[in-house]
């Protein structure tokens, strides 16, 4: 699998990245290569067309409906809707429970048909697959109903966090994976509310307790400096570690 990095801001676009947004790749034995995104959030679906031709974009899978992982969706429905090709094929979109009502709401649209000819609505209800890609979501700790994601194909494991607090669910989502690509939001020595993010340590802490085989740490949000958040993810974990950057490949 390739993971790309299209946007890693926390919270809200920052000067150097839009919100939550990830490009997984793979090539099936027949040489056709399966891509899904992994949330659309502020800013991300200009900077995707980077990286891919939303036309060729399988399905998206969103871990939850705050608006800097899910809202682009909004500006991709614009472009299936009113392509000067025509409309496009309806496309599977996996998220939480009312992700249809929530994403018609964010382009004032009546709740019927919504973004549904555009969008084939499909909420997480246990593993799936998509080619040649098995996708297990795990519901985490965070206000709104939220899930990580564990990703695996060719024998590797990719599991992206989702927004979450520290749980038993991140643990069992990242157990042995080859990249854990997990929010730390947080950092130390702050009064910080529980179930909501992680910080750089918990982060590392968990891919410690996972037995992770590689982590990078992504969703600091712009007023954070992610070499504090660096900071203090050393030290708890002792394989490799490093900030996630937009535009940045990894090969898992």
């Amino acid at each position: 699998m390739r993971l790309t990095v299209v946007g890693c801001s926390g919270s809200y676009p920052g000067p150097e990245s839009p919100a939550s947004c990830y490009l997984v790749e793979e090539t099936d034995a027949d040489g056709r290569v399966w891509r899904i995104v992994l949330d659309l959030g502020n800013g991300a679906f200009g900077a995707l067309q980077r990286h891919a031709d939303p036309l060729a974009i399988d399905a998206v899978c969103l871990t939850h409906l705050h608006a800097d992982h899910c809202i682009d969706l909004t500006g991709y429905y614009v472009v299936r809707r009113y392509n000067p090709a025509g409309p496009q094929p309806q496309l599977p979109v996996w998220g939480p429970s009312g992700t249809d009502d929530r994403l018609a709401r964010a382009y004032d649209l009546p709740p019927e048909p919504g973004m549904t000819e555009e969008f084939g609505f499909r909420v997480y209800d246990g593993t799936f697959e998509l080619g040649p890609l098995t996708i297990e979501p795990r519901r985490v700790a965070h206000p709104v109903e939220t899930y990580s994601l564990r990703i695996t194909a060719g024998g590797r494991t990719l599991t992206y966090s989702g927004d979450t607090g520290v749980c038993a669910a991140l643990d069992e989502s990242a157990a042995d994976a080859d990249l854990f690509l997990v929010e730390a939001s947080f950092v130390e020595g702050e009064d910080n509310p529980p179930d909501l993010h992680l910080t750089g340590r918990e982060a590392a802490e968990t891919a410690a307790r996972a037995s992770a085989r590689r982590v990078v740490l992504t969703h600091v949000p712009p007023w954070y400096s992610t070499d504090q958040v660096l900071a203090d993810a050393k030290g708890a974990y002792d394989g490799p570690l490093e900030m996630a950057e937009p535009g940045a490949t990894y090969e898992v």
